[in-house]
């Protein structure tokens, strides 16, 4: 007598599982490393440093979504899933980098605090779902997505506007000058023409992984028009390991651990949607147990991450959509996917090439993501009930605009305890806070089933953030 295996646990032949785990690594790529590239030139690493921190950044990827995919007593869903840095972490890793006493290692202290939260949270993060309904998640996405949009236009522009010196003690701006030339912004231009013209006439695999490929074709403009230069490339080792604690001993500050527990659990609702998804899509009975081994699995990921010099993770959603788009539902075909982002991250030379990257080129493809991004929460806000229930009107509208403060008036809060900086200058975090409380307020708290087909809905749509 034969037991039957489950498509979500079949062994896939040799040759189809490397190339579909490859497939799934190209879907994620592009978004896999801009993180590191967003917080590594905000901290003005040197190129060598960003090239490191994307290496251990894709090495965390793979074992993320090895824990994810393979699972370990206790923890682990054991579904097609890949692992990323999420982008919610990034608006409050960035003020925590432009804080000088907390910094890359007062960064990573937030994270290896968040991990070991995720990890003692996961059985209770489901009972917190009914705060996070559709209004509440599809405002903060939005604004995660607005807020990285700064981040893109910039690249696009060729860095930053301003340089700021300090000159006997006072600081002075002082205008960038290969901020705005039209040759990077004609190089923005073309890696954004390139994206639309693949989105529009391509199809299938193509068009997933446009965005990937119109950097590569910026890539090679910037090549051939002398912008982007291979010295550094040609001097990275092949082969390199990623060490623990590169950057040293990370330091521990109690309102950035408080911001990165409450990004934690952001990251959390958002998976639960997410497994929730894939369940349905893959067939697979996903109960509360099956949950809580996942979310701890993202717990263990993001601590994995603050070890690793990288940063908190969580499930990418357009991998999801892969598996829905392929319908091949084999854990194993991420599992490769997760080996082979395990092996990019042993390639320092990989790593110094992206790193080579011009930001005009990444420019282009950040006005893509980054959109993307709010769009994807505007389309979970069209399904939310504004004609009959006009308190949603207000959830969105104050909290969108609580979470423009700090990119509208960076000094609005400087009076403030300086300790709160990292909290109050993410608005991320201050639309996240005050959505679930007016939501709260004017519509209470609903029930886990209604939560539950919500957050289905919610992931079956989303853009991964």
């Amino acid at each position: 007598m034969t037991t039957e295996v489950h498509p979500v646990d079949q062994i896939l032949p040799t040759p189809r599982l490397l190339a579909l785990g490859l497939q799934h690594v190209l879907v994620m790529y592009a978004g896999a490393v801009a993180v590191p590239l967003i917080i590594g030139r905000a901290l003005k690493l040197t190129p060598e440093e960003v090239a490191f921190l994307i290496s251990a950044d894709l090495f965390a990827c793979g074992l993320a979504t090895l824990v994810q995919c393979i699972a370990f007593p206790g923890v682990g869903i054991r579904l097609p899933v890949m692992m990323g840095v999420t982008f919610a972490s990034v608006g409050p890793m960035l003020s925590m980098a432009a804080a000088p006493d907390i910094g890359l290692l007062g960064i990573y202290g937030s994270v290896i605090a968040a991990g070991i939260f995720g990890i003692v949270a996961a059985p209770f993060i489901s009972r917190l779902l009914p705060l996070f309904p559709p209004v509440v998640t599809g405002t903060i996405i939005m604004v995660i997505g607005i807020s990285l949009m700064r981040v893109g236009i910039n690249w696009a522009g060729g860095g930053i506007p301003t340089f700021t010196k300090v000159i006997d003690g006072v600081s002075y701006a002082f205008p960038n000058p290969g901020y705005g030339q039209l040759q990077g912004l004609g190089i923005a231009l073309f890696v954004l023409l390139v994206i639309l013209g693949l989105i529009k006439w391509g199809s299938g695999f193509i068009t997933n992984v446009s965005v990937l490929l119109g950097i590569i074709a910026g890539a090679i403009l910037a090549s051939v028009l002398g912008v982007m230069h291979f010295e550094k490339v040609a001097a990275a080792p092949w082969g390199d390991i990623v060490v623990p604690l590169h950057f040293g001993i990370p330091q521990f500050h109690l309102v950035s651990i408080l911001t990165m527990c409450i990004v934690m659990i952001v990251v959390m609702i958002e998976s639960l949607g997410m497994f929730l998804a894939l369940g349905e899509i893959t067939g697979k009975t996903i109960d509360r147990d099956a949950l809580t081994r996942g979310l701890r699995a993202d717990g263990v990921g993001t601590l994995l991450g603050g070890l690793f010099n990288t940063f908190p993770y969580t499930s990418f959603s357009q991998n999801v959509g892969l598996v829905s788009v392929t319908g091949v539902r084999s854990r194993w075909v991420t599992i490769t996917g997760g080996v082979i982002m395990l092996l990019l991250g042993l390639l320092p030379k990989m790593a110094a090439l992206v790193e080579a990257v011009p930001l005009v080129v990444l420019g282009g493809a950040g006005l893509v993501m980054f959109g993307m991004v709010a769009a994807t929460g505007a389309r979970i806000l069209a399904n939310v009930d504004f004609k009959n229930n006009r308190y949603n009107l207000f959830v969105v509208a104050i909290s969108v605009g609580f979470g423009m403060i700090p990119l509208a008036a960076p000094n609005f809060f400087r009076n403030l305890p300086h300790d709160l900086q990292p909290l109050l200058e993410s608005g991320i975090l201050l639309c996240a806070l005050v959505a679930v409380i007016l939501n709260a307020f004017f519509n209470g708290v609903g029930s886990k089933a209604a939560a539950e087909a919500d957050a289905v809905a919610a992931a079956s749509t989303a853009q991964h953030v």
